[in-house]
């Protein structure tokens, strides 16, 4: 077996364990031990692969849905990339939740902050040079950590609350703020000046 395929064999086994830990119990009392003795492993071959349970869950959740979106092309399909996302939010609710619980709303979301970053930064370049604009980096910069924060905000949010919209409708929401606002913000944004003029 290669380097590869056994370390992410290995790193599956890990998440498989630390998935089954989190439906017994809170994340912040889940140990290393466990994990390992699950997985007939030892500390060191956990600490290779991971710095901590932290970095294992934000590694499983990467795996199973950041790097699926990440394959859509999302100038076409970010409404089917959408789906996706509340697809995966609900059918793991239990999980989410107990990192929710263990971890607090404002750093779960910051934990799914650089993915989805990377994610809108993509959007963003994509409807620039679709729509055939030069914008200032600095405001899309700006423009892709403002649509993060909401977007992350919200996802987190909507998977903890109790009453909440349908995933239907929030896709069709979702949708249309991206659909309608987006084209129109890159459009009236600061444009790229050359240089010598």
């Amino acid at each position: 077996m290669k380097h590869e395929e056994a370390t992410l064999k290995t790193r599956m086994a890990l998440a498989a364990s630390l998935r089954k830990y989190m439906e017994k119990k809170p994340l912040g009392k889940i140990t290393v031990s466990e994990i390992i003795t699950d997985c007939d492993v030892n500390r060191k071959t956990f600490y290779y692969h991971f710095e901590d349970i932290y970095a294992l869950l934000k590694w499983m959740l990467e795996q199973e849905a950041i790097e699926v979106v990440k394959q859509f092309d999302l100038l076409v399909d970010y409404e089917d990339a959408i789906y996706f996302v509340m697809d995966y939010v609900e059918s793991n609710a239990h999980i989410l939740n107990c990192a929710y619980d263990s971890m607090g709303r404002e750093q779960l979301k910051n934990f799914f902050g650089n993915d989805f970053l990377k994610i809108m930064k993509g959007l963003i370049n994509g409807v620039e040079k679709e729509l055939g604009l030069s914008v200032a980096e600095d405001f899309k910069n700006f423009l892709c950590c403002l649509y993060t924060d909401a977007v992350a905000g919200w996802v987190v949010s909507w998977f903890h609350e109790k009453e909440k919209i349908s995933r239907e409708k929030a896709v069709e929401y979702l949708t249309l703020i991206i659909r309608s606002t987006l084209p129109d913000v890159l459009k009236n944004a600061p444009k790229t000046t050359e240089v010598g003029i």
